[in-house]
C-alpha cells in the first residue's frame, strides 16, 4: 500500500510538473506563486525545471538581435510644392542640405538646385528636381540634396519613382556624377549605424568609365564595411526604385527586377533618414554644365514587405484621391 501511494504521488507530481511547464510556456509567470502555494510537493521540482530551461536557452548575441518591427504606418509625398521656400516643404518633414562636408566636392551644398517643375511624363504632372551645376571649379559647383528632417524610417518598404539622366541638360557630357536615393543613420558614429544606397553613375567614376548603378548596404561608416552589387547598364529615364527590409533581410529592386539581397548584418539596425542627392565625384574638365535628376514621388510603408504592384496600387490611390501628402507614421 505504501508503495502504491508513492507511485500515485509520483504520478501526480509528474502531471503537476507538466501543467507547470505549460503555464510557464504560455507566459503565465504571474501564476507561479499560486502554483507553489497549491502544490508545495512540486515546488522544488518546478524550480529545477525553470533552472534547467534557463540553462538550456542560448544567450542571444548582439549581432543576432533583430530590430523590433515599426508600428504600421505610411508616408507618401508627390512633391507638389511651389518652391524651395514653400513652408509646406519643411512642415512635411523635408529639409534642403546646406551644411558643409561631403560626399563629392566638399562644402558645395546649396538650396538653389531644388525646384518643383511641371513635367508631362511624371505621374500627376509635377516633380522634385535636384539640379547640379558646375563650371569645373569648386567655387562654381553647386551640389543638391533634399533629406528628411527626422529619422522616421526603419523596417518595411521604401519606394521612389526617379528620373535618372545620362547627360546634362546644359553643357558638355563627361562628369562623374552620382545621382542618389538612400536611407542613412542620422549620426555617422552610431554603434547601430545603418545605410542603404542607390547610386547611379552614368559616366562611371573612381577609375571606371562604365555606366553603373550601385546598390549598397553599410554596417558602419568605416570605408569598406559594406556589401554591394553593381549593375553595369544605362538606365536613363523613369524607374521605380524599391527597398524592402524586414526580419534581417534587405532587398533592392529596379522596377520589377530584383537586384540584390543581403542579410541581417547589413540590414537597418536603427531608424534612418531618407534623402535624394546629386553630387560630383571629381572635377574632370572646365565648362558650364547643368544636370537635372528628378523624383516623381516617395512612398514608405512601415513594417511590411510590399510588392511593386502593391506599391503602385497604393500610390495610384493617393493620386486618385488628390492626396499630395500623407503621413500616418507613429510620432509624425
Amino acid at each position: 500500500m505504501a508503495s502504491a501511494r508513492r507511485s500515485r504521488s509520483r504520478g501526480r507530481t509528474i502531471v503537476d510538473l507538466l501543467v507547470f511547464v505549460v503555464i510557464v510556456a504560455v507566459g503565465g509567470a504571474g501564476l507561479v506563486p499560486l502554483w507553489h502555494f497549491l502544490h508545495p510537493e512540486a515546488s522544488k521540482a518546478s524550480t529545477a525545471v525553470v533552472a534547467a530551461t534557463r540553462a538550456a536557452a542560448p544567450a542571444a548575441s548582439p549581432g543576432s538581435r533583430q530590430p523590433a518591427l515599426q508600428p504600421d504606418g505610411v508616408m507618401f509625398d508627390d512633391f507638389h510644392y511651389t518652391g524651395s521656400d514653400d513652408p509646406a516643404l519643411q512642415a512635411h518633414g523635408w529639409q534642403i542640405r546646406t551644411d558643409p562636408g561631403g560626399p563629392g566636392i566638399q562644402n558645395t551644398w546649396t538650396t538653389s538646385g531644388i525646384s518643383f517643375p511641371t513635367v508631362a511624363s511624371a505621374q500627376g504632372g509635377q516633380v522634385l528636381q535636384l539640379q547640379l551645376k558646375s563650371n569645373g571649379t569648386k567655387g562654381g559647383t553647386q551640389q543638391t540634396e533634399l533629406k528628411s528632417s527626422q529619422a522616421d524610417f526603419y523596417t518595411g518598404t521604401y519606394a521612389a519613382r526617379v528620373y535618372f539622366t545620362d547627360a546634362p541638360a546644359v553643357g558638355p557630357n563627361g562628369d562623374h556624377i552620382n545621382e542618389a536615393f538612400y536611407a542613412i543613420s542620422p549620426a555617422t558614429e552610431s554603434a547601430q549605424y545603418s545605410e542603404l544606397d542607390y547610386e547611379y553613375m552614368p559616366n562611371g567614376g573612381w577609375g571606371s568609365a562604365r555606366p553603373e548603378l550601385d546598390t549598397t548596404s553599410w554596417h558602419s561608416s568605416r570605408a569598406g564595411d559594406r556589401v554591394y552589387s553593381p549593375l553595369y547598364s544605362r538606365i536613363h529615364g523613369w524607374h521605380t526604385l524599391m527597398i524592402t527590409s524586414l526580419h534581417g533581410e534587405t532587398t533592392y529592386w529596379l522596377d520589377d527586377h530584383q537586384l540584390f539581397t543581403n542579410g541581417a548584418t547589413y540590414s537597418p539596425r536603427q531608424p534612418v533618414d531618407v534623402a535624394f542627392s546629386t553630387w560630383l565625384i571629381d572635377l574632370p574638365f572646365a565648362g558650364q554644365r547643368d544636370w537635372n535628376m528628378q523624383v516623381n514621388w516617395f512612398y514608405y510603408h512601415a513594417g511590411q514587405v510590399q510588392s511593386l504592384h502593391e506599391v503602385q496600387q497604393a500610390v495610384q490611390g493617393y493620386y486618385a484621391k488628390g492626396s499630395n501628402y500623407v503621413n500616418t507614421l507613429t510620432g509624425s
